[in-house]
């Protein structure tokens, strides 16, 4: 069959190189892409926003099955578009309609599903510019750090967690009132501040049944020991040691199950990957936030680890037979480290040439934001590479990463050297 996958970044180029060990894939086309997944598919100059382009593109190339990475498309309704349009609503979309996609586009949708479906969560308010000094005052009732979170998409940057009340009341104020993030930010979400460990669950879904994907935890700070700036996430681990069967059979009954009964409850149309962000609070999960896609750089990790056609997997959500597929999952570690420009999350400068990823032999290098240039792969984003590797335990997996990131130059070049050292080995 033929493909779509929508979508330029590392997420992509993990999914677009998994599809390809499926023998239903016949060719591969991903749009816009980058540097690493031009080398094993076919890179389209398409806008993944731009739905009369991709219809057009999909008739056009006969496209059998569209795979949606990023979140954009999905909170502006390209499942639905193709659902709506009789000449491509026979294509499956892989991916949650509008509706469903509010889990990640909007915050307070979030957690009145979590709130709704007796779902572990943190206690939480919302707030817009007109209430801005009531939501001073409820945050005057909790215990620091305070949790400000933008209630729309705001590119993984909106959440802001503050240890003095006073700071926490100007900037809600500048996210209510001075628009900080824009849109995003004209409704706030005030929560509860958890203590404990996160990770990532991923399930696929075809809004019926659903398979759980390994666990992962990323790394979202830019400095070593967690400090700095919040990023689109630095590394990745994949089990997490703690996720052990007890805490996942938590996770599978007061989380999972809910969700997907949920959305059902809801007649929410559902047919992808529903990433759940998790919190193990002294042994027990809660959930911090839903996303309606894979997680970057989590996808580099998981994809690795899943053995099972992801191809024939992706059919069966379209069909709704996810329960009749098998999902089987390599028993192996796997890590992966982000290697990032200079300068990132902030400014830092673009099209630096890149040498030496074909002398990382030991690792899956997966390219995040890379562009082609002649001969020449050149950085074209903050994160610019992640370097995957297997292992018996995630500590020689990441002896692997770290080898393989030693034979890769760019100026400036930046990676966290303590991915992982949270973690106790199993």
């Amino acid at each position: 069959m033929t493909i779509l996958l929508l979508g330029s970044g590392g997420r992509e180029h993990a999914l677009a190189w998994k599809m390809l060990q499926s023998e239903k894939c016949s060719q591969l086309f991903v749009a816009p892409g980058n540097a690493g997944t031009n080398e094993i598919a076919t890179n389209v100059a398409l806008n993944p926003l731009d739905f009369e382009a991709v219809k057009h593109f999909t008739l056009e190339n006969k496209i059998d099955m569209v795979v949606v990475g990023p979140e954009d498309p999905l909170v502006h309704g390209i499942y639905d578009f193709f659902q709506n349009d009789a000449q491509i609503s026979h294509i499956p979309v892989i991916g949650p309609s509008k509706v469903g996609a509010q889990l990640e586009g909007s915050k307070e949708f979030a957690k009145q599903f979590l709130v709704k479906n007796n779902i572990p969560t943190a206690r939480y308010e919302s707030f817009t510019k007109d209430t801005v000094e009531q939501g001073c005052e409820f945050l005057t009732t909790l215990d620091a750090p305070y949790v400000l979170k933008a209630d729309g998409l705001a590119a993984g940057k909106g959440v802001l967690i503050l240890n003095d009340l006073v700071e926490a009341q100007q900037e809600l104020r500048n996210m209510l009132v001075d628009a900080k993030f824009g849109d995003a930010s004209s409704k706030v979400v005030i929560e509860e501040f958890l203590d404990g460990i996160e990770l990532s669950c991923f399930v696929l879904t075809d809004g019926k049944s659903y398979k759980i994907l390994p666990t992962a935890k990323d790394y979202k700070r830019i400095g070593e020991g967690d400090t700095g700036l919040n990023t689109g996430g630095m590394g990745a681990v994949s089990p997490v040691p703690f996720a052990d069967a007890v805490f996942m059979e938590k996770v599978e009954t007061r989380i999972v199950k809910p969700t997907i009964e949920g959305l059902q409850k809801d007649n929410i149309d559902y047919k992808g990957f529903v990433f759940i962000g998790l919190i193990n609070v002294k042994g027990e999960p809660m959930v911090i936030e839903y996303n309606v896609r894979m997680g970057d750089p989590e996808t580099e990790v998981v994809m690795p680890r899943v053995k099972s056609d992801l191809v024939e997997l992706f059919q069966a959500v379209g069909k709704q037979e996810l329960a009749q597929a098998t999902l089987e999952i390599d028993e192996r570690a796997c890590t992966t480290v982000i290697v990032a420009s200079g300068g990132y999350p902030e400014d830092y400068e673009k099209g630096k040439v890149i040498t030496g990823i074909e002398n990382a032999t030991d690792s899956i290098v997966f390219h995040a934001g890379t562009k082609n240039d002649g001969d020449s792969v050149l950085t074209s984003g903050g994160r610019v590479l992640a370097v995957s590797s297997y292992g018996a335990t995630f500590p020689e997996a990441l002896e692997k990463s770290y080898a393989s990131i030693a034979k890769i130059q760019f100026a400036k070049m930046y990676f966290r050297k303590d991915i992982g050292k949270d973690l106790k080995t199993l």
